[in-house]
């Protein structure tokens, strides 16, 4: 559906600005028939990202709680004076800023997802406004996983690894595994929509269209 309104709105920039809204002898403009081919992809596409949102906001909610708990009890735990007990080691500081910062970017990426839910889905959104709100949303998760995950093992090398640099490097590689997957899985998608969203004129150069807009 991105492509297609990408080739309405190309189409329209080669047309006469007077032409735009001419009806045939229907009665109808362009953007009516275009609206009317194009009903049922965007009745299907719009499901799509409508399951691809509720589905993205479940991980980035469980993302929210996991790391809001994890801020609350702070690995070790509190000395008498309220303090968290390693708050002095570096690896205590990596994970309570990675740990805010996935607890941040987990809640954008809901609010990203929530405003495709919201949306009134008409065809013109496909062109730049649905897919940016899903590239928001996807890069959003992924910062979170990624924050996530390094401050998860930031917390277990600080309560089992002090000191044993064999902790250290089996829970950075097992730490790698879910971000991995995540761009094998997702990555794909994201450079597609990019590619297809933002990517250059199908009818212009990319430098051609530079100086003629």
């Amino acid at each position: 559906m991105v492509s297609n309104s990408k080739v309405m709105q190309e189409v329209e920039n080669f047309v006469v600005p007077r032409y735009r809204k001419e009806k045939n002898i229907e009665g109808k403009t362009p953007l009516m028939i275009f609206n009317e081919e194009h009903e049922k992809l965007v009745t299907s596409e719009g499901q799509w990202m409508r399951g691809m949102a509720n589905s993205c906001i479940v991980a980035a909610s469980l993302v929210a709680i996991v790391v809001f708990a994890a801020a609350i009890a702070v690995p070790g735990g509190n000395s008498h004076d309220g303090l968290p007990i390693f708050f002095k080691e570096m690896a205590f500081k990596i994970f309570a800023i990675l740990d805010a910062l996935a607890l941040f970017s987990s809640l954008s990426s809901v609010l990203s997802f929530l405003s495709v839910l919201t949306s009134r889905y008409a065809a013109i959104d496909f062109l730049y406004d649905l897919p940016k709100r899903l590239i928001i949303g996807l890069v959003n998760l992924f910062i979170s996983v990624t924050c996530m995950v390094i401050a998860f093992s930031a917390a277990l090398y600080l309560v089992f690894g002090q000191g044993k640099a064999w902790v250290l490097i089996t829970v950075a590689t097992f730490a790698c595994l879910p971000v991995t997957l995540f761009v094998l899985l997702q990555f794909p998608l994201i450079r597609n929509m990019i590619k297809s969203t933002y990517g250059p004129s199908i009818f212009r150069k990319p430098s051609e269209r530079i100086l003629l807009d």
